[in-house]
């Protein structure tokens, strides 16, 4: 499998494994930007992506990030389809409560990861079989 990308602008990074083996491959800022804490910025990646048919490109946070600057991503993970060819753009959040973070042009501030797609057909029933969890939903498993 190869994942094709286009650098839209002259300061895009190619998505990079930091490690032979990664999961993800690390996604560079082509933008500066500043979050006052608690807020949110889109990012530009400054790449297009062509996800092969058949896979979806999960865009994740950085642990590193979040551990010691409390950045995630807004919309965790965000899903990329495999017919999108627009830029890539990250949806930052600072989540300190008091320190701004500053956002620099080749930072890493997200990472994809390619999932294969297995297409499963729709099919509407009266009602769904019993299920040994049931309609047990958020916290039903304890602590």
């Amino acid at each position: 499998m190869t994942l094709r990308f286009a650098r839209l602008h002259r300061q895009a990074r190619a998505p990079a494994q930091a490690h032979p083996g990664d999961a993800g491959y690390d996604l560079f800022a082509a933008e500066s930007a500043v979050l006052r804490p608690g807020e949110r910025a889109s990012v530009g990646t400054g790449i297009a992506v062509a996800i092969p048919d058949g896979c979806a490109g999960l865009v994740l946070p950085r642990s590193g990030l979040a551990a010691r600057h409390g950045i995630t991503l807004l919309n965790a993970p965000g899903l990329i389809d495999s017919g999108y060819r627009g830029e890539l753009r990250v949806l930052l959040q600072n989540t300190d409560s008091a320190e701004p973070f500053e956002v620099s042009v080749g930072d890493r501030i997200a990472q994809l990861v390619l999932v294969r797609l297995e297409p499963a057909p729709l099919e509407e029933v009266e009602a769904l079989e019993e299920s040994v969890r049931g309609l047990g939903g958020f916290g039903s498993t304890g602590r």
